[in-house]
């Protein structure tokens, strides 16, 4: 048997290697493109501090920085007069990005208007550290709304008139005390809708009205029947009627005699004639 001769063997190793080569580059060079896309980068508008809702932005509100990659933050704003002078419906933490679902259409403007959805009214009530519930109703929680007034009997009694309305602020007003002296009384404003807002306006003026913080994902509306004094001491509620019941019953007894049975204010007496 004839052996291989050594330079043919390299012959075809360096045929093999080159072809390998060569097919690996074409590999290479076919899928460059697709990487290249995935490390492409865009501008981002962000917040330069932490900003409340409400904000009216200013250009030192905004700065741009540089996103990586080819995913971009779905409705990101790219350039910095794109957000300026538009109000911010939510509020962002320093180098948020500032994104269409958290601005207020351009020309709105800012402070509370763009907070209120159409058909809403915004009202706001004086409240004290009880009533706010210590200082807890933030904007965007969510409370119920409980008056407390006499009945038409006379009868303290509380009720809940309102329930998961959604507070838009909370601050501070500056009034009068009885000396003349300003003081500081927290006030809290809340989204109704019209006919709420009617409601609402009517029970601050006759009667005293709480506030009670719910949880941000309880959506549920319960039916109360209120509570009385009379239940708060274990008393049976008050007949409808105040007035007392009378009546006469005549029974005959024999020939010579008739007992009449009297009822007044729920007590019975016999009378024999």
């Amino acid at each position: 048997m004839r052996r291989l001769r050594p330079w043919l063997i390299l012959t075809f190793a360096l045929v093999t290697g080159g072809t390998a080569g060569v097919l690996a580059l074409r590999y290479l060079r076919q899928y460059t493109p697709p990487l290249a896309a995935e490390t492409r980068s865009g501008f981002v508008a962000v917040a330069t501090r932490e900003l409340p809702l409400g904000t009216l932005l200013e250009s030192t509100d905004v700065r741009l920085i540089e996103w990586p990659g080819s995913i971009m933050p779905a409705g990101y704003v790219a350039s910095t007069e794109a957000a300026v002078g538009r109000g911010l419906i939510t509020g962002v933490q320093e180098n948020e990005p500032l994104l269409e679902s958290k601005l207020a259409p351009t020309g709105v403007g800012g402070g509370l208007p763009v907070l209120i959805d159409d058909g809403m009214r915004a009202v706001s009530v004086r409240v004290d550290d009880v009533v706010g519930v210590a200082g807890f109703v933030l904007p965007g929680t969510r409370v119920d709304v409980l008056l407390t007034m006499e009945s038409q009997s006379g009868e303290p009694t509380t009720e809940v008139i309102l329930q998961k309305v959604r507070t838009l602020a909370a601050g501070q007003e500056v009034q009068r005390d009885r000396d003349g002296k300003p003081r500081a009384v927290p006030v809290i404003t809340v989204a109704v809708t019209p006919e709420q807002a009617e409601t609402l306006a009517l029970a601050s003026s006759q009667g005293r009205i709480q506030l009670a913080l719910r949880n941000a994902l309880d959506t549920a509306t319960v039916s109360t029947t209120g509570a009385r004094m009379n239940s708060l001491l274990g008393r049976p509620a008050a007949p409808a009627s105040s007035s007392p019941r009378r009546g006469v019953v005549v029974r005959p007894t024999g020939r010579d005699s008739a007992v009449v049975e009297v009822y007044k204010g729920g007590a019975r007496t016999l009378l024999k004639f």
